[in-house]
């Protein structure tokens, strides 16, 4: 009896050996995270995998106490109570950590705090991986070509990041080189918009922290110095929680999306579908200027492209309460309703662009009474009375008023009077100086010593911004605009104008919930995007679509940015747009089919930025509404297939697309190249020509031209491949161009594609057979002493056709 007894103990004491590890263990079916009794992770285990990097230390929670960060000394776990006890022994600190086991991810959750320390921040990790191929920085992924480990922030107040900067602004880091776009080279580095996932020597790290806001804070902020961040009060960093997962690469969006639903993120829709899967997020649309009396036309233009979102650039008299402009909206948003419904009809869906909390000078929160609510870079106090006319303000302090970068109105508030002033006094008694009373339609009166006087924030547009509250009231009315009109697109532009709540990130975060959680369920299904990112709102918004047509031609303004941000997106598993692209009068069909080869390469959407006038004198309108509406079905109907796709990345490869039923179309690829002559003195008897050759890799067919002139010729002549001249009777001026298609005649188009004339030429003549060939142009110009004056010249060659079907069973209307 007593050896038996033993035989038990000695097996229960061995049990009990056993399970008191040096590790604990917290599993989902395909991913396992591991910690030692320090409070670090040791391993992050997948497919049989450590991911975790040798030689790393990474605390599941560090703590942040007057400004010097400390890890845990200990963690215990009490598996009955499912609560981790991190212990911090250097500040005599606890806190208790909640972990759940989810099918597919871990959640920790920060639940209690014991110290008698105030604790300003806490750190989740930062969590090491081996990981280095795709680093998702804002989505807060890393993938390689296998698996993908992320972290995600399951509340607005858990930052996604590090405390780089006191702040909360989210960095930009030029970081390694691209190796996944054709057309920018490896030696260019990549733009980073965050770091919520971030490259690393060993890899990359995943990351995210809470910060404490119970105290205000003096912080540097948007060029100034001096910036006073309020206090907001949110329960500290008691509830900042975050998810963990690892799962196949190919799988990662369905980890997300379980995520979403499964801790309540939001998540939005367009058709029943998540908006990161869904077709219609990349969709093409138009910017027209619609209006109550215009309406139908913009419709009928929008239906005749093909396109299913129309896009206001700017309906908005004033920002802030948003009031509709009355010449456009005399009905005001009774009439934008009516507008929405019309469009409806029709299978169109409207939309508008707004500047977030940019609150225009004009707007009820600024005039007649200014609101207290409007952002504060800091405040002093009058150190004498001030009476009604007086143009100097004595104030205790210069600390927020001398602060000249980023400062557009120099404005300050004393109680219901803004007040503009030129500059501050060089020495005591500080003074504003050269002021002017009641600006902005307010009233001037008088102060008294002590009174408060605030210098507000602004920005370069000449607008004031927001505190917390104020951005969220400001939220809830677009949400309202949503509710009570139908409309169904909206961008965030200047969302980083959020920044002015002293939140940094978190600001960001919260205007763009709190304007979807105020939407009616049946306006969640839209789409949005946003002028900044930040890892919460990667739930929220639909896509982003940075690229603006302003500052250069058609396929120049921000180029590489647009082909940077296809990488972004990619990375981050974001649908791809390209931006805003201008149709003026004068945009030619080559420039929009060259738009809708990037857009069909990069399974990207993108916008058309017009009006009934440009349409209207655009001679070419009618080829490219066609030409539109024909790509944009053949791109949602899947019909490129992907290494059709990767070779259309390259921007200098053209194409047209011709459709030949409902679902089948050709394509035909384009070998163009351009080439110049220049009116150089020769010597006598020298002809002045230039030989241009070309290499013809399709069958032998006639060769097409483009020509353009910044000066006037006429004696047009092409000698081709040594056989043949063709010489072409016209007068080319600079707001011209002489263009050949093939068949029996060229066309002279005017600077909007207008056609002016037809003049007959010997197709014959211009075929040139398979291979190099050459050929040689003369002219002659009005100006012969003019030796700046050239013409360039566009020669295109066709390849081979490509026959594309659908993939995708329903047609795109």
């Amino acid at each position: 009896m007593f050896k038996q007894l033993s035989v038990i103990t000695y097996c229960l004491v061995f049990a009990v050996l056993c399970g008191c590890t040096n590790e604990e263990s917290f599993k989902t079916k395909s991913f396992e995270v591991k910690m030692n009794k320090k409070g670090e992770v040791t391993a992050l285990l997948g497919r049989g995998k450590n991911y975790f990097p040798d030689g790393q230390k990474a605390p599941l929670v560090a703590i942040r106490i007057d400004g010097i960060y400390e890890n845990p000394s200990s963690l215990s776990f009490d598996k009955q109570a499912n609560l981790i006890n991190l212990h911090y022994s250097s500040s005599n600190t606890d806190i208790l950590i909640k972990p759940e086991e989810k099918d597919v991810y871990l959640t920790f959750e920060i639940v209690d705090i014991k110290s008698d320390h105030f604790i300003e921040l806490a750190v989740w990790g930062p969590y090491g991986t081996i990981i280095s191929e795709t680093v998702g920085e804002c989505v807060g992924v890393v993938r390689d070509s296998s698996y993908a480990i992320g972290i995600q922030a399951l509340n607005p107040k858990t930052i996604g990041g590090y405390p780089t900067t006191e702040d909360d602004i989210d960095p930009f880091f030029d970081i390694f080189a691209t190796n996944s776009l054709v057309d920018v080279p490896d030696s260019t580095k990549v733009l980073y918009r965050g770091q919520t996932a971030k490259h690393t020597d060993f890899g990359s790290v995943l990351q995210a922290y809470c910060r404490n806001r119970a105290n205000e804070r003096i912080v540097p902020m948007w060029g100034h110095e001096i910036f006073l961040a309020p206090a907001y009060e949110d329960g500290g960093i008691s509830g900042s929680k975050i998810a963990l997962f690892g799962c196949p690469v190919g799988e990662t969006l369905d980890y997300l999306e379980k995520i979403e639903l499964g801790e309540d993120l939001p998540h939005p829709t367009l058709d029943g579908e998540w908006v990161k899967r869904a077709p219609e997020a990349s969709q093409a649309y138009i910017i027209y200027p619609f209006n109550e009396q215009n309406i139908e036309e913009a419709i009928a233009f929008t239906k005749k492209t093909g396109l299913k979102y129309l896009y206001h650039g700017g309906p908005f008299e004033t920002w802030g309460h948003f009031r509709l402009n009355p010449s456009e909206f005399p009905s005001g948003y009774d009439g934008l309703r009516q507008c929405v419904e019309k469009a409806e009809k029709e299978g169109i869906k409207l939309g508008v662009h707004t500047l977030s909390n940019f609150t225009t000078t004009n707007d009820e929160y600024v005039t007649p009474v200014p609101d207290n609510r409007l952002a504060r870079v800091g405040s002093s106090v009058l150190s004498t009375d001030v009476d009604i006319a007086q143009t100097t303000i004595p104030v205790e302090s210069p600390d927020f008023f001398n602060q000249m970068v980023n400062n557009n109105l120099h404005c300050v508030k004393i109680g219901n009077e803004l007040i503009r002033y030129e500059s501050v006094s060089e020495s005591a008694p500080w003074t504003l100086l050269n002021c002017s009373r009641g600006a902005w339609g307010t009233q001037a009166s008088g102060h008294s010593k002590g009174d408060t006087i605030s210098k507000l924030l602004d920005h370069g547009y000449k607008v004031f911004l927001t505190d917390i509250d104020l951005t969220k009231e400001i939220a809830r009315t677009l949400a309202d605009i949503f509710n009570n009109t139908g409309i169904r697109q909206i961008s965030f532009d200047g969302l980083e104008g959020c920044w002015s709540t002293g939140l940094g990130q978190y600001g960001l975060s919260l205007m763009t919930k709190e304007w979807y959680d105020h939407l009616l369920p049946e306006y969640r299904d839209n789409i949005n995007d946003a002028s900044m990112t930040t890892h919460y709102n990667w739930h929220i918004f639909t896509r982003m679509n940075w690229g603006e047509p302003w500052y250069a031609g058609f396929r120049e303004s921000q180029l590489n940015l647009r082909l940077m941000n296809q990488d972004f997106y990619r990375r981050n598993l974001i649908p791809c747009m390209l931006g805003w692209f201008k149709l003026d009068a004068g945009t030619g069909i080559e420039d929009i089919e060259w738009l809708l080869a990037r857009s069909a390469a990069f399974d990207a959407g993108y916008t058309l930025v017009t009006d009934k006038e440009k349409v209207e004198k655009n001679g070419q309108s009618e080829q490219i509404i066609k030409a539109i509406r024909e790509w944009e079905n053949a791109r949602l109907s899947g019909a490129f297939p992907e290494a059709l796709k990767k070779e259309m990345e390259h921007i200098a490869n053209e194409y047209t697309l011709s459709e030949t039923s409902a679902t089948s179309w050709i394509l035909q690829p384009l070998d163009v190249q351009r080439f110049k002559h220049t009116n150089i003195v020769r010597q006598p008897g020298e002809p002045v020509v230039s030989k241009w050759e070309f290499e013809n890799q399709g069958k032998r067919q006639p060769v097409q031209f483009m020509m353009k002139t910044n000066g006037n010729i006429s004696t047009v002549s092409l000698e081709i491949a040594n056989y043949s001249t063709v010489r072409i009777d016209c007068n080319l001026s600079p707001d011209q161009y002489l263009k050949y298609e093939g068949g029996s005649e060229c066309a002279l188009y005017d600077k909007n594609w207008n056609l002016l004339k037809t003049i007959p030429l010997e197709q014959d003549k211009m075929t040139v057979p398979q291979g190099k060939t050459q050929l040689v142009f003369s002219c002659k110009f009005a100006d012969s002493d003019h030796e700046d004056a050239s013409v360039s010249c566009e020669v295109k060659i066709k390849k081979d056709a490509i026959p594309l079907q659908a993939v995708r069973n329903e047609k795109v209307d």
